[in-house]
């Protein structure tokens, strides 16, 4: 079993983070809340999932939105809903994004991801605590 320790060679950071199992992928494809969200549930970011809907905020396509239709773990991207391209024979394909290069605007809410908000909102509030002590 590969180690995903906290590499200081920038060589062995990119392999550890291409060679990484899925699950471990999730938690590097995370996009950050914008204000509103981020005031609301007190956390800064989360994992991506298929029907947030998202804002890019770099890249060609900066300033536009829409709702995540696939989250490739693979090749470490995600395609957005109305960002696509014509190819040479007129085929329209969706074009991948980086997540880090995106802000969540709406989540998709479900009883996983309610549960995922509380704990890491109350995690963040009992480690506030252990510090002001």
């Amino acid at each position: 079993m590969k180690s995903h320790a906290v590499a200081s060679k920038r060589r062995t950071q990119r392999r550890l983070q291409l060679s990484a199992p899925s699950s471990i992928k999730r938690r590097l494809m995370s996009c950050h809340l914008n204000k509103t969200l981020r005031q609301t549930h007190k956390i800064r970011a989360l994992p991506i999932k298929r029907g947030d809907e998202v804002k890019i905020l770099k890249g060609k396509f900066k300033g536009r939105a829409g709702k995540v239709v696939q989250v490739y773990r693979r090749r470490s991207v995600i395609y957005v809903d109305k960002i696509t391209r014509e190819k040479q024979n007129g085929q329209s394909v969706f074009c991948p994004i980086r997540p880090s290069y995106c802000v969540i605007e709406k989540l998709l809410e479900n009883k996983d991801r309610k549960k995922t908000i509380e704990r890491r909102a109350a995690n963040k509030i009992k480690a506030g605590e252990k510090h002001k002590e």
